[in-house]
């Protein structure tokens, strides 16, 4: 089979809002902004919309 490559995408930086300039960071247009992206998750700057998590439930599924 051959690959069906994409043309690259017209989206800005979700971080800067500024424009890639190459793929290699993609979806980000910089290193930095891929490590700003992944230091939101680490320090829970995103979050799951959803019920609190309830601590008697949580001790039942790990039983």
């Amino acid at each position: 089979m051959s690959e069906t490559r994409r043309p690259p995408s017209k989206r800005p930086c979700p971080i800067c809002k500024s424009p890639r300039q190459t793929e290699e960071y993609a979806p980000f247009c910089s290193a930095r902004c891929r490590d700003k992206d992944l230091n939101r998750w680490f320090n829970d700057g995103y979050s799951v919309p959803g019920r609190p998590a309830d601590p008697e439930e949580i001790a039942r599924e790990q039983d």
